[in-house]
């Protein structure tokens, strides 16, 4: 049966539901843009940023009432220092410029923002809205009912049609019932990557693997595919948001005593930086107090063989787990900060027939489990120990407060592995967010936003800055939300 056909006119359309199609859609209707459209190709909004927790931004009112100084000068030249300048600086000037105002934007339409490190002795830069990444949406979708904006779930963005002269004027799209042919002045690509495109990413990404999980939503590329259809340049493409050594996004501990128990993900142990870690082969092959930048250390994990590593500690650093808890402690619930982790032992054996965890009563034993050559396990491990009775690590040079021996059996291994969020970049944009075509001149009403668009972030995830993405996707959607609204009313 042929869909029904319908005609649509909007000043503007917005190709995805996301933070940053959420946030444009307000901001262009807020500059006074009239009717707006935003096609989202899933049935629920939001994107990754409903599951996303926290919003990077600098001199911020959250900031500045906690006393925190933490100056978008200092920002900007941190970004640009970790991506060795290989990024748009007029780019990420913008989206730091404008990342304090944001969060008082958000501030005025009821949220609530607690800023705090993401990793330990850092700049809180990450504010987490009360309710996080779903509160947020939850937020920005109401502004958007309230304002007239049509969410269009379950109907994605098929072609972006353009004029003689390379100028947007219009959309298809289509639902499983409805066609749409969209006439408008602007679009704004929003979309979200292509981390769901192995084509893709085997193409553009070096450091993709088969085995590589992706733990965020996996999106096609219609954007992409989209923009560089009617002319748009690329930049950043093949770069992924790694993370590592981890482990499946789902497997949690149950650990505490009853009525105070909690969950804590097995990737929190992975990540320990007193531990050590190895590869397949039984070598080891990092500083393991990198896992503090687990984006930086994730370049060391995906170069094992196969992408597999494994942390190995022994029974007096799991009594030590136990008891004191743990050093770093990512994504450690805070009910469980400063508590004991009773149960540790037995949730770790538990995994044990999933293939997750490994536990061995000799290092002959444990090399069998992994597959490792026997007498290179145990030389790795002679090796490390007497660099922790020395205090002195001369081949990766780990800070001493976490080299602590491990030789006392029975010993765990956790079985871990880098994988990603999402890709980020493709499409070629500038500062006020418009989507470049030939010589970097800008296609008439075409812009971008987050993750879709690329110059903003350099091959590693700047977690230094925490919050990047997320605060990202918010912001560039704001950005071109108001400056394809001054499109649009300037025509």
């Amino acid at each position: 049966m042929k869909s029904e056909e319908i005609a649509l006119e909007a000043d503007l359309v917005i190709i995805g539901s996301g933070g940053a199609g959420l946030t444009a859609a307000v901001a262009a209707a807020e500059k006074g843009a009239g009717h707006i459209i935003v096609l989202e190709k899933r049935a629920g909004l939001g994107g990754n940023s409903a599951r996303a927790w926290g919003i990077f931004a600098a001199e911020s009112p959250a900031q500045k009432r906690s006393m925190i100084d933490c100056r978008r000068d200092d920002c900007f030249q941190i970004a640009m220092r970790y991506a060795h300048w290989s990024i748009n600086p007029r780019l990420v000037r913008a989206f730091i410029d404008k990342s304090g105002d944001t969060i008082g934007w958000l501030e005025e339409k009821g949220l609530q923002f607690d800023c705090i490190p993401f990793y330990p002795n850092q700049i809180p830069t990450w504010h987490i809205p009360k309710g996080r990444g779903a509160k947020l949406i939850k937020v920005l979708t109401g502004e958007c009912k309230k304002r007239g904006v049509e969410l269009l779930s379950g109907t994605p963005a098929k072609k972006i049609l353009t004029g003689s002269k390379g100028e947007v004027t219009g959309v298809l799209a289509a639902s499983k019932e409805k066609e749409y042919k969209i006439i408008t002045k602007s679009v704004i690509v929003a979309s979200g990557g292509y981390a769901g495109n192995k084509k893709l990413l085997k193409k553009y990404s070096p450091n993709y693997r088969d085995n590589m999980p992706c733990v965020g939503i996996p999106h096609a590329g219609d954007g992409l595919a989209m923009a560089t259809d009617v002319g748009a340049e690329t930049e950043g493409l093949g770069i992924i948001q790694m993370g590592g050594p981890t482990t499946p996004d789902n497997v949690q501990l149950k650990l505490g005593t009853p009525p105070n128990t909690f969950r804590v993900r097995l990737m929190a142990f992975a990540l320990e930086p007193n531990t050590i870690w190895i590869n397949k082969k039984g070598e080891r092959f990092i500083d393991e107090s990198v896992g503090f930048h687990h984006y930086e250390s994730s370049n060391a994990a995906v170069r094992q063989p196969d992408n597999v590593t494994y942390t190995l500690f022994d029974s007096k650093m799991l009594q030590r787990m136990t008891d004191e808890g743990l050093i770093l402690g990512m994504g450690l619930p805070e009910g469980a900060r400063g508590n004991r982790l009773h149960g540790l032992d037995g949730a770790l054996r538990a995994l044990v027939d999933k293939g997750l965890v490994k536990v061995s009563e000799s290092l002959e034993d444990m090399a069998e489990c992994i597959g490792a050559d026997s007498a290179v396990l145990k030389e790795t491990m002679a090796e490390y120990n007497a660099a922790c009775d020395q205090g002195n690590d001369s081949i990766f040079v780990k800070d001493r407060k976490y080299l602590v021996p491990i030789r006392i059996a029975p010993y765990y291994a956790i079985k871990c592995h880098a994988d990603f969020m999402n890709t980020i970049g493709g499409i070629k944009i500038n500062e006020h967010m418009e989507v470049l075509g030939k010589e970097d001149n800008p296609i008439p009403g075409l812009y971008g936003a987050g993750v879709d668009v690329g110059g903003w972030q350099s091959d590693t995830y700047c977690a230094v800055l925490s919050g990047s993405a997320f605060g990202f996707a918010v912001n560039s959607g704001r950005i071109a939300g108001e400056n394809s609204a001054g499109f649009v009313l300037a025509q």
